[in-house]
């Protein structure tokens, strides 16, 4: 194994190359629009809400895109993650690689042009069958109520992509890979083939419990990829709620970390880094054996736009740090600035360049 493989976690920066930061999930357009109440109700929606599209939603997004005011960006957790962490890097251009099924339409055509906008080098795996993933932002004053149709994003088939050479390449390219709780529900083969090759050649997996519902209902694919994860992200409702479900019998955050860094690991060269954020309360981590808290960028109240992109920020400046083989607290300090930047701003949206020292 090469030198600077085993060489994580240095604190040294090092320079960096396209294809070396590895994400996969679920590509959405979002669309977001300011609405009225009469909109919500009509839809049976709440003003703050984040909801998968039933039949009842379909004429919703029909709707939306003829209001006076609407905007497109490139969407869904992981790509949110890939493209913050791209933009924290700047240059080089495609250090970020992403995966994800979308359809042959319009919506599509837009994702690649947004995903190529944002310097991510975006491999979709595109399909006739379902149309391409969306999520409704639909926005009353300061809340926003979110409706996901997945559609295409359900739709990623690994023999059809992920296996192919040419894409097979590219993984093999990383040193660091990011994937979302979410994709669990679409194709948890996939993940372990990447989580595998990742272990078996000490390079960096990293996973999203991603919201309450995957641990709840998908408790089986994501016990099955942990083996391999060495930095697990998570927020304290889906902290608590793994917790729960993994009978931890405890609701303690730092104790949860603990107990989920000493969870069983295939690749024992690296310990496990669990890494937990609490809005505006402090972000817990393990380093070492020790649970260690970070105290969040100070932040008026009112500056805050949209708190929904958050994580995924989070996750991204965290990613950023992380593939310049930063040391821990650089790359959480890396997280909490990306997360500062973009709950002042609407929707997963950032300034043309950062300004992070």
């Amino acid at each position: 194994m090469s030198n600077e493989e085993t060489n994580t976690w240095s604190g040294k920066k090092t320079a960096l190359s396209e294809n070396t930061l590895f994400g996969m999930g679920n590509p959405l357009l979002d669309i977001s629009a300011v609405v009225d109440k009469d909109f919500l109700d009509k839809f049976g929606l709440k003003p703050n809400d984040q909801i998968l599209a039933e039949d009842k939603h379909k004429a919703l997004f029909t709707e939306i895109v003829k209001r006076k005011k609407v905007e497109y960006h490139a969407g869904g957790s992981t790509q949110n993650s890939v493209k913050i962490a791209q933009w924290m890097i700047q240059k080089p251009h495609k250090v970020a690689t992403f995966f994800g099924c979308i359809g042959k339409d319009h919506f599509g055509e837009i994702l690649k042009k947004k995903a190529e906008e944002a310097h991510v080098d975006a491999h979709y795996y595109e399909q006739n069958e379902e149309p391409t993933g969306t999520c409704a932002a639909c926005i009353t004053g300061d809340n926003r109520s979110l409706v996901a149709n997945l559609a295409a994003a359900n739709c990623y088939k690994k023999e059809k992509h992920l296996d192919l050479d040419s894409n097979w390449e590219l993984v093999e390219k990383a040193k660091v890979y990011y994937i979302a709780g979410f994709f669990l529900t679409v194709s948890p083969e996939s993940i372990l083939k990447v989580a595998k090759h990742a272990s078996e050649n000490n390079k960096i997996f990293c996973m999203n419990l991603s919201a309450p519902f995957i641990s709840q209902f998908f408790r089986e694919p994501l016990m099955k990829v942990m083996p391999y994860v060495d930095i697990l992200f998570g927020n304290e409702t889906e902290a608590a709620t793994f917790a729960k479900e993994l009978g931890f019998e405890t609701d303690e955050i730092a104790e949860i970390a603990n107990k989920t860094q000493n969870l069983p690991k295939e690749n024992t060269k690296r310990q496990r880094v669990v890494v937990f954020t609490q809005g505006k309360d402090d972000t817990v981590a393990t380093v070492g054996d020790k649970v260690i808290m970070f105290p969040v960028l100070d932040i008026d109240q009112n500056d805050i736009v949209d708190t929904n992109g958050a994580g995924d920020s989070f996750v991204g400046g965290f990613l950023s740090a992380l593939v310049q083989e930063q040391a821990l607290e650089e790359c959480i300090r890396a997280g909490h600035y990306a997360a500062h930047v973009i709950i002042r701003r609407v929707g997963c949206t950032f300034p043309e360049k950062p300004d992070f020292h």
